[in-house]
């Protein structure tokens, strides 16, 4: 095969439990995460300059979003390649094509998700046959989201958010999601939520997945997931981003039924009742100062395919 074509979808976080800053300058984490249908596709294609001299992994990025992606070795797509090539000790090329559509540094793991079809599509493309569980592995070394986005449905991840078990969800959840101008940089929203527990004295808590929101998943009962959806670092990313307070409390007054900030941000998510709710949400709250545009999406979804 001349080239393979991965679909990867954006995550939402559910739940966000921040546990307290560890040696390794990870926090421990409970992260309950959902795949929804916003994808990137990344396409691994045998090169077309065989020049020996040339560079082993080329990259470029198509979609509105592409000026704001790295096209180096910073990308997390050609660290996921590289790496696969590494864990088989030898020596492969690639070009790499991603079409983005998730938001970039939006708090929806675009990149992370990048990487993971990466893995996919080079893993494909080379004839590796390594399984998922290798591909996992390799993931976690690359990014704490990474690991997801190649299982996708609904999961918890523990630890830094790699170690992942699948949750039983019944139904379809309808979202729409605000995005904002600019990102946030993940380390610096943590760092400012260790900040502000440390100036109100609050000591971090050890993170635990939480029993209302399992069960709101599994009864697939839409309300109950709005009123338990939760996340450690909405404090961190409106402190830095203000007018993200205005997004969400407009989306709460034009009745979605759970809102926040999705991960470290900038992006805000809301939970509506239904696909038709969501669209009417959508319209409704497209115009709210800070919000650059607005789109639907449904989950769970399943993570890093090979597009048919």
């Amino acid at each position: 095969m001349s080239a393979i074509t991965v679909r990867v979808p954006a995550k939402v976080n559910l739940q966000l439990a921040v546990g307290p800053l560890r040696e390794d300058g990870y926090h421990d984490l409970v992260n309950v995460f959902h795949a929804v249908s916003l994808f990137d596709e990344v396409t691994a294609a045998e090169p077309f300059d065989v020049n020996p001299s040339a560079a082993p992994l080329g990259i470029r990025v198509e979609g509105d979003l592409a000026g704001e992606v790295p096209v180096n070795d910073d990308n997390l797509a050609v660290r996921a390649a590289r790496a696969l090539a590494d864990r088989t000790g030898r020596s492969y090329r690639a070009d790499l094509l991603i079409r983005k559509s998730i938001p970039v540094a939006g708090g929806m793991a675009g990149g992370s998700a990048d990487a993971a079809a990466a893995l996919v599509a080079c893993n494909e493309l080379w004839g590796l046959g390594l399984p998922r569980e290798d591909l996992m592995e390799i993931a976690a070394d690359i990014g704490s989201d990474v690991p997801f986005a190649l299982l996708g449905g609904t999961a918890v991840g523990t630890g830094r958010g790699e170690r992942l078990a699948p949750l039983e969800t019944a139904g379809v959840f309808h979202w729409v999601f605000a995005l904002a101008d600019g990102g946030l940089s993940t380390p610096r929203v943590y760092g400012e939520c260790d900040r502000l527990r440390e100036e109100a004295g609050v000591a971090a808590p050890t993170p635990a997945v939480s029993e209302a929101l399992l069960a709101a998943l599994r009864e697939g009962d839409v309300r109950a997931l709005g009123q338990a959806l939760s996340n450690d670092l909405q404090p961190a990313a409106l402190a830095l981003r203000p007018s993200l307070a205005n997004t969400l409390a407009a989306g709460r007054e034009h009745g979605a039924l759970g809102a926040l900030v999705s991960g470290s941000g900038p992006t805000c998510a809301f939970l509506a009742e239904s696909a038709e709710r969501a669209h009417e949400l959508a319209a409704l709250i497209k115009d709210v100062d800070g919000c650059r545009s607005v789109v639907t999406a449904s989950g769970p979804v399943p993570g890093a395919t090979v597009a048919g």
